[in-house]
């Protein structure tokens, strides 16, 4: 991960060269009067640009390096030749920040480092490089609508969101690391969301972010000039205030007679399907499943494909499981699942089981949002590759979203592994359920930021909806998460152990973004474009 120390030596390191950028340095003046980045360092700073604006991101949160790496990323694109020029800027920043966001993912690659290890570093560099292109985008739809002062910070703000949005849309959606997400550094801030979202969240966040650029892209007198930080101080402050408030008259309410105990037994993957440990692996869960003061536990929640096991066909296991399940209550598990088709053909499915204390399967939800190249390979007849997850046959998707009603429990909205970070999608058409339940399996990516990245994302759709979350994780972070982003209970990355904890109660009612969605982003994105257009002039002219 780059740290702010990392990036001004390599600054530092750029003295004496025309390569000077005026926000990095604290250089003030007007875009003209400044000097200008010369052609073959722009890209470099703004890939260093981009590498610092993932340190505003979970677990860092370093927040005030958003308003460097966002006002240097505007400067850099006005001042650019044209709309082309300022698309390699955009891909450079965009390179920057998802290298340094998602090297993790090189992680999975290196769980079987025999078969995949060799694809570790090119996995990441290409994923980066073309998730980069939205960015591009961005950059080069802001030198189009070429606006002046604020509407210039808007029409940015109005095109990084479009982009983003586009990206967690496009190709199946990758919607992770949304800058909207460097605020769940706090429980107020992010209550936001719960008004219109969290692309709306980044839509301000951009704002604020590049407003301090004005400093140096205008001109007028010192105040003037430096106003525009004092906007950005203001916009912070009110959306901290405006989530304080909220928070204030939030209640705390349970649901009656449920005591949930989350299990965690901390299997690393490279284990998970070794043979001789599929016992070991089965009795850790089910010792941790009674462990300590169970007598008021009444329903047990294991993560995704918690046992290395096809658990519907295993009556013997399902028979030692229910022993484990309190009287009258259920355990929902992750596990995969094999049929057949009509034709014959043999179906695998990644799936919610909820097992009774009889040992019989009551109910299933099939994950319908499966990871490229990890649950299937995309284009397989044209790609000679096998999928990162154990076996040959790809995983099938699922019918969709869909609410689970069991006796005893208020209903919910079984979600699996990364089905969590869509925005707007955790819930499906019907009646509304009373909860989120989300099981993961995140040893595959070890002791590194995604983890951290992807439970920060999860508590952010809790905030939106309204609903509680609960998450089991198989190597952490498991949780108990309030309907207004609030952790009510929780156990740590690579943590061993059970959370014991209450459902929470959801919002009376659905929240605003519950009800209409991404309408309110729709009105930002055309205020922003409408203020671009409106102060709209002839771009500047800069050296590329």
């Amino acid at each position: 991960m780059t740290t702010p120390s990392v990036v001004k030596k390599s600054f530092r390191s750029m003295r004496g060269s025309t390569a000077l950028v005026p926000v990095a340095s604290g250089l003030a003046g007007s875009a003209r009067q400044a000097s200008v980045v010369s052609g073959r360092a722009r890209p470099v700073a703004a890939f260093l640009l981009g590498a610092l604006a993932t340190t505003a991101l979970p677990p860092l949160h370093l927040l005030p390096l958003l308003l460097v790496a966002f006002s240097g990323l505007l400067w850099l694109i006005e001042t650019s030749r044209s709309w082309r020029s300022a698309a390699a800027i955009g891909w450079a920043f965009g390179c920057g920040y998802f290298l340094t966001g998602l090297y993790w993912i090189g992680h999975s690659f290196l769980v079987d480092a025999e078969r995949f290890g060799l694809f570790a570093v090119p996995a990441v560099v290409g994923l980066s490089a073309f998730l980069a292109l939205f960015p591009a985008a961005a950059a080069s739809l802001t030198k189009l609508i070429g606006g002046r002062g604020a509407g210039q910070v808007l029409a940015f703000a109005t095109a990084w969101t479009a982009a983003e949005w586009l990206r967690g849309h496009v190709l199946t959606g990758f919607p992770w690391n949304l800058v909207g997400y460097a605020w769940t550094v706090s429980d107020a801030p992010i209550q936001f969301a719960a008004l219109a979202g969290i692309y709306a969240l980044s839509f301000l966040t951009v704002v604020i972010g590049s407003l301090p650029a004005l400093a140096f892209l205008g001109g007028g007198p010192r105040w003037r000039r430096w106003s525009p930080l004092v906007v950005a101080i203001g916009l912070t402050a009110a959306l901290w205030t405006g989530g304080m408030m909220r928070l204030a008259g939030a209640g705390s309410g349970e649901v009656a007679d449920i005591r949930l105990r989350l299990v965690q037994a901390n299997v690393p993957q490279s284990m998970k399907w070794d043979p001789d440990e599929r016992l070991r692996i089965a009795l850790r869960y089910l010792e941790l499943s009674q462990s300590g003061d169970a007598s008021a536990v009444t329903h047990l929640v294991w993560p995704e494909t918690a046992l290395p096991f096809f658990l519907t066909e295993e009556l013997e296991l399902r028979a030692a499981i229910g022993a484990a399940i309190p009287d009258g209550g259920v355990l929902l598990t992750g596990s995969p699942r094999r049929t057949l088709s009509p034709d014959g053909r043999p179906e695998l499915w990644n799936s919610l089981l909820a097992i009774a204390g009889d040992g019989s399967v009551i109910a299933a939800y099939d994950k319908a949002h499966l990871v490229p190249f990890g649950e299937y390979m995309p284009l397989r007849s044209l790609l000679p590759f096998e999928k990162l997850t154990e076996g040959t046959i790809d995983f099938s998707a699922g019918p969709g979203r869909r609410t689970l009603s069991l006796a005893g429990l208020p209903p919910f909205s079984p979600l699996i592994c990364y089905e969590i970070i869509f925005p707007g999608a955790v819930v499906g058409d019907g009646p509304r359920p009373a909860w989120l339940l989300n099981v993961t399996n995140d040893a595959w990516f070890g002791e590194s930021i995604g983890p951290y990245q992807h439970f920060a994302m999860a508590r952010v759709r809790a905030v939106e909806e309204g609903l509680p979350l609960v998450r089991a994780a198989s190597t952490g972070i498991s949780a108990v998460v309030d309907g207004y982003g609030r952790v009510v209970a929780r156990l740590g990355l690579n943590e061993t152990g059970v959370v014991d904890a209450p459902l929470p109660q959801a919002l009376d009612g659905p929240t605003p973004y519950a009800r209409l969605r991404d309408l309110p982003l729709l009105g930002l994105l055309a205020a922003g474009l409408i203020g671009g257009l409106a102060t709209r002039r002839r771009p500047l002219a800069g050296k590329d």
